[in-house]
């Protein structure tokens, strides 16, 4: 039985900061493999700044070249729109759910609010969750303190973010070091987010 975390997000772009989280979450933790699920642009969310689902697909491939462990996915590209990660769970499970084995990835600022998910009592129910350190506020709700399911990953605490890539860039600033050089490029080539 492979044991998969899921990393989901927009990935917009996909930069360093994912990459040292999800590598260390597939060396130091009992995940064998880590799937990016890019989050497709929402048909009733207009925002410009959100590249097409291909070209953040891209990026992500491009990063993970060279990382075996390390898997792009466009499961959630062919889902119904507004989806939730519970369609998306129960999908991956038609398709692979005999070897496979999955687990939610998210970041401690996504726990504090995991509460007002759709169907969050049945998600823990079947599926454990690897929690990465961020500097937020708020509580985690006391139900998710201790939980069997809860693993709390020692990775390092990653302070970058795509909307700080963005708008850098934008303004005309180096942001190559915060990206994945085959990133930077095909970034860079088609000029986006200028």
């Amino acid at each position: 039985m492979k044991k998969v975390g899921l990393f989901f997000g927009t990935f917009n772009p996909i930069h360093i900061g994912h990459l040292v989280l999800a590598n260390h979450m597939v060396e130091f933790s009992d995940l064998d493999e880590v799937w990016f699920i890019i989050t497709p642009r929402s048909p009733f969310k207009t925002k410009q700044s959100l590249l097409d689902d291909n070209h953040r697909y891209q990026m992500v491939y491009e990063a993970v070249q060279g990382y075996p462990k390390l898997k792009p996915s466009k499961i959630e590209f062919d889902l119904p729109q507004p989806n939730y990660t519970t369609n998306t769970l129960a999908h991956l499970d038609d398709k692979y759910g005999t070897d496979h084995q999955f687990s939610l990835i998210m970041g401690e600022d996504n726990l504090k609010s995991f509460h007002k998910w759709k169907n969050y009592e049945a998600i823990l129910e079947h599926y454990s969750i690897h929690v990465y350190p961020r500097i937020s506020h708020g509580e985690i709700e006391h139900q998710f303190k201790g939980h069997p399911k809860i693993t709390k990953v020692d990775a390092p605490i990653m302070e970058i973010s795509s909307t700080f890539i963005r708008k850098a860039h934008k303004a005309g600033k180096n942001i190559r070091p915060m990206l994945p050089y085959s990133v930077w490029k095909y970034l860079d080539e088609m000029n986006f987010y200028r």
